[in-house]
């Protein structure tokens, strides 16, 4: 049985696409593990406030109709936030997708949530690492059965639950606690949740896009201080714009 010290929040999100930046949540399920092993779930649509394309409908079947009642993320914002306080958190391609877009709709909703102390377990992450697959495929893979109702939320977190546990019986060296599979699979050290910047070897941030990749971001900013301005005003995810104000105040002083 998985050794918890406090719970994890496995999260799925169905949303109106897959921009970080500029797509919202349709519907949210979160089941917590406890470390007791019982479960806690909680299952919400969300009224995104602008329409679902019908690509994404295609893809999850949630329409305009069935959230036009549903409350908004911000209406639900301190709901979620206390539903996954002192949780570690974990899903499949959560910590490159669900994460960051809910920590986005956490910042839009003006409610500041602080997942520094949190760990996280992308299942998708341990898959990739012992058998590159998809969810469906996992599933089958790990639970022998085919995964019936895939893109709803709570079928996926539900089944990401399922394979996560199959892992750890298959992989014995992951072992039994959340700090034995970080030290298997390794634990990403991110400064934004969207990766525009990384960590050089030496734990400065430096930029992971464009004509300053891989130069450090401090210095960037103040040869071409223009460039911040540039940023702020582009399609950036929120936290990304958080994370290069935070870099600027810091560098500002320094230099005072």
């Amino acid at each position: 049985m998985l050794k918890l010290s406090r719970p994890i929040a496995f999260i799925d999100l169905e949303t109106t696409g897959v921009s970080l930046s500029t797509d919202r949540i349709v519907e949210i399920a979160i089941i917590k593990v406890m470390p007791d092993g019982s479960r806690i779930v909680k299952r919400k649509l969300i009224n995104p406030q602008v329409p679902i394309p019908q690509q994404s409908s295609d893809i999850h079947g949630i329409t305009d109709d069935m959230v036009k009642d549903a409350p908004t993320f911000k209406q639900s914002a301190n709901e979620i936030k206390m539903f996954i306080d002192n949780c570690d958190l974990g899903g499949y391609n959560s910590n490159r997708f669900d994460i960051p877009i809910l920590m986005e709709e956490f910042l839009r909703s003006g409610m500041d949530v602080d997942l520094s102390t949190r760990r996280m377990i992308d299942v998708q992450h341990i898959f990739y690492t012992m058998e590159p697959r998809t969810l469906t495929a996992a599933y089958k893979f790990f639970c022998e059965k085919e995964l019936v109702g895939a893109h709803g939320a709570e079928t996926d977190v539900t089944a990401t639950i399922d394979v996560f546990m199959a892992q750890l019986d298959r992989y014995k060296n992951l072992g039994d606690s959340i700090d034995s599979i970080l030290g298997v699979i390794g634990e990403e050290k991110i400064v934004d949740y969207a990766r525009r910047f990384g960590f050089d070897d030496k734990g400065n941030e430096i930029f992971n896009f464009g004509k300053h990749k891989g130069r450090l971001v401090t210095d960037v900013l103040r040869a071409e201080p223009q460039y911040y301005d540039w940023m702020m005003r582009g399609d950036f995810p929120l936290h990304t714009k958080q994370k290069l104000t935070e870099i600027l105040n810091r560098t500002l002083l320094k230099n005072t």
